[in-house]
């Protein structure tokens, strides 16, 4: 025991007199694991983001002296700056580990700053793409400079949004309402979105059908789609038209006309870029863009494997589809092992999209050998969920092609022409990896060997009532891909885009779809008639390419402020004088009387929409919903008002006469009423038919369904469900 202890105590002593290396990265989880890679002689610390930065309370540029920022230190970060200075000072040598894009190298920039006042030993900067013992010891043996040029562009972004944010907001507060804030990007999807929400208020679904029907030979029994009708495609507006059809062919001889077969060769896609993995997580997991970022962030920084704390995939915010030789000869071994009849000749090369940033690579998993399969007991469901993606992305990038084979059969009834089509994968190729595939990658549809002209037997026919679909509103996906398209934003913004929309109530989430409010649309109306200078999408993307060729040091920042700062701050001025508040407007009288204290209400404009309020306040704060629509019931004279239930508080809309008026709806009224009853429309959504609008009448068949009618007008069956 004696020997035991001299030998800690010796080991202690020596480990005292060991050089100290500071290691500094941005967050605790990557702290943790880097710190057990590197062991003995280096200590590892986490700077929690932003240590340094502009102040919140004011716009902190000073406009007349070069846009010189005023950097103050982040309020409640104080503290640990202290005491990373205090460990800096009894280093040796001090390494700078934030993250490889431009805020990383910012956060670098202001840490080298403060430390340096404090300690002697020498400041260097590491940058990796991966968090594996491998990397990580490559770059604490390899330290480089901080790169001045991406600060610059990481600067000048930064107070370009100061500077339009700090003028546009207060503009916002003059003429709108209090507390509102305005932002150069976020602005912009903003823009987007209520565009797009134009499209869809503005559109009315026409009524169509389809006709199918079942042919069997044998006993197998398949379904056909009408394609023509006497020799033209059916253009069938009515039930009755479907019915008239049925009525002609119904007895007529069956037999099969054209088969065709066609083969389709299907690619296997690039690794993910961060718009393509937000895309493709929300589509096959259902996951909005914030979740997704939160959990690659998680694989990332690293997570318990048994005894082992391993980082399971590279970077997750890139635009580069490139991956390291390293990885593609790892990757091409294992599918020489797994399946080697799928491994292409060469590596698979990928071009990179115009504008991209080459710093990093595409996401990828930084160990192929750890399959989904041998890591699923260490990660919860949702992390398996997406790394399972990553890394079937990765994997099957450098596989063979699959091929399809479609065949494709004419059955001619009389007049009418129906066809069916099967398909199926006969070269599974990259598919031999991807466990995701829906059942019509794998196969669709299901057919007897038909040969031309041969007689088959006929069966039911179904009749099938379709609207026309209008413009679909924007979801998480495809704003980020209409995004990333229009070069609006980059790889570690377009997450953080939507999350500020949903978080000032500019936008909400509605079946998964972004549906701007009432403020939203507001605010978007006069910024854009305001400012159609600032707030587009081709001044957004120009912005872009100036922060590149500032980053490339093609472009001097202070320049590029410069140019846009003068008729900027001018516009503003012009604005604040010429544009008319419309704050009376929105606080707008009504007839309706405050059943308190029996004054007027008011309707007022809210952060969570347009409400009424007393005008008694603040002696009477009485508040209620705003009416969205008559009460349609016949001798009623109430209106119809958002209502919750109060046992898990679900929204739905009755009628202000309740009790004595059982009519609800589970559908929110919209702005227009049944052309043919006169009743308000509602919208509805289906995955069938997307978002449409429906008469509430359960007695008209406007856009209608039976199944709808039984729900939209179904009274409350006991007055506690209120």
């Amino acid at each position: 025991m004696a020997e035991t202890a001299a030998k800690k105590k010796s080991e202690k002593k020596s480990a005292k007199k060991t050089p100290q290396t500071l290691v500094i990265v941005e967050s605790p989880a990557k702290a943790h694991t880097i710190e057990k890679y590197l062991g003995v002689g280096y200590t590892v610390k986490a700077s929690m983001g932003h240590l340094i930065d502009l102040p919140k309370s004011r716009i902190a540029i000073d406009t007349e002296n070069n846009f010189e920022p005023e950097y103050i230190t982040v309020r409640g970060k104080a503290k640990l700056l202290k005491e990373l200075q205090k460990d800096a000072k009894k280093s040796s040598l001090v390494l700078l580990a934030s993250d490889n894009d431009r805020e990383g190298e910012a956060i670098a920039w202001h840490l080298n700053r403060a430390l340096k006042e404090k300690t002697e030993a020498p400041i260097r900067r590491i940058v990796f793409n991966e968090i594996t013992p491998i990397a990580i010891k490559e770059a604490v043996q390899h330290p480089g400079e901080i790169i001045e040029s991406k600060v610059n562009a990481q600067k000048a972004r930064r107070i370009l949004d100061r500077l339009v944010g700090y003028n546009l907001s207060p503009l916002l507060w003059a003429k709108v309402k209090n507390g509102l804030s305005a932002g150069r990007v976020q602005s912009v999807a903003l823009r987007l979105i209520c565009e797009r929400e134009v499209e869809v208020e503005n559109f009315l679904p026409e009524e169509y059908w389809s006709l199918a029907a079942d042919f069997s030979k044998g006993k197998t029994t398949f379904t056909a789609q009408l394609v023509s009708y006497k020799g033209e495609k059916p253009d069938l507006k009515s039930e009755s038209q479907v019915n008239e059809i049925i009525e002609q062919i119904k007895n007529a001889e069956c037999k099969v006309g054209a088969i065709k077969f066609t083969d389709k060769v299907v690619r296997p896609k690039p690794p993910f870029t961060t718009s393509k993995l937000q895309q493709a997580a929300a589509n096959r997991l259902g996951f909005t863009s914030r979740k997704t970022m939160q959990i690659a962030q998680q694989l990332y920084e690293g997570v318990n494997i048994g005894e082992n704390r391993v980082g399971l995939i590279t970077y997750m915010r890139t635009d580069s589809v490139r991956i390291s030789q390293t990885a593609l000869a790892e990757i091409r071994e294992w599918i020489g092992k797994n399946h080697p009849e799928d491994l292409p000749p060469e590596a698979i090369e990928y071009s990179v999209g115009k504008g991209a940033q080459d710093a990093h690579e595409g996401i990828r998993p930084t160990y192929v050998s750890y399959t989904p399969d041998s890591v699923k007991e260490f990660l919860t469901r949702d992390q398996l969920r997406l790394y399972t993606i990553i890394w079937e992305r990765l994997v099957s990038s450098q596989m063979n092609n699959a091929k399809t084979r479609t065949t494709s059969a004419e059955i001619i009834a009389g007049d009418a022409v129906f066809r069916v089509s099967a398909s199926k994968i006969v070269e599974k190729g990259f598919y031999k990896v991807i466990h995701l595939l829906s059942s019509k990658e794998e196969t669709s549809g299901n057919l007897p060997a038909l040969k031309e002209g041969e007689k088959i037997a006929s069966g039911k026919f179904y009749p099938e009532q379709h609207f026309t679909q209008g413009p679909a509103r924007y979801t998480d996906a495809s704003i980020v891909k209409t995004l990333e398209e229009r070069g609006i934003g980059r790889p570690s913004t377009y997450a953080p885009i939507i999350s500020v929309l949903l978080d000032r109530y500019y936008v909400t989430r509605s079946n998964k779809q972004l549906v701007p409010t009432q403020l939203g649309k507001m605010i978007s109306k006069i910024l854009v008639e305001s400012f159609p200078d600032v707030i587009n999408e081709s001044f957004t993307a120009q912005v872009e390419n100036d922060l590149d060729k500032v980053e490339q040091d093609n472009l001097v920042w202070t320049d590029m402020i410069g140019g846009f700062y003068a008729p900027f701050k001018k516009h503003v001025e012009e604005v604040s004088e010429t544009t008319k508040s419309v704050k009376g407007f929105l606080d707008e009288e009504t007839d309706k009387i405050c059943d308190k204290c029996g004054k007027p209400m008011i309707k007022k404009l809210g952060r969570f929409g347009f409400f009424l309020a007393c005008s008694g306040f603040p002696e009477c704060h009485n508040t209620k919903s705003v009416p969205l629509a008559k009460c349609p019931m016949p001798n009623c004279s109430g209106e119809i008002v958002a209502r919750k239930t109060k046992g898990r508080g679900k929204e739905f809309y009755g009628c202000t006469n309740y009790p004595e008026c059982t009519f609800i709806s589970h559908f929110k009224p919209i702005d227009q009423y049944c052309p043919k009853c006169g009743w308000f429309l509602v919208e509805k959504y289906d995955k069938k038919n997307g978002a449409y609008k429906s008469c509430i009448n359960p007695d008209c068949d406007y856009l209608h369904s039976a199944e709808d009618a039984e729900k939209d007008a179904a009274p409350l069956a006991a007055e506690e469900k209120i």
